[in-house]
């Protein structure tokens, strides 16, 4: 099971929780609340490594303090 620092902040021009995965480049997801946003973001992070093994590309290692799994 992988573990990725995900970065949650309130984007009041969405008026929604933004949730990044710095560690992945590219994956992100929002939601309507932080815990939304976060569960939004565990998906995400599955979906990205799915598709990164299927196209053979080599997955980042998991850094960071702030950690959550996918």
């Amino acid at each position: 099971m992988y573990k990725y620092e995900t970065i949650i902040y309130r984007s009041e021009e969405d008026q929604s929780y933004v949730a990044e995965v710095p560690g992945l480049p590219g994956c992100m997801a929002h939601g309507d609340t932080r815990e939304s946003a976060l569960a939004s973001a565990k998906e995400a992070i599955s979906l990205w490594i799915d598709t990164t093994e299927e196209f053979g590309d080599s997955i980042p290692e998991p850094r960071g303090r702030r950690l959550m799994y996918a």
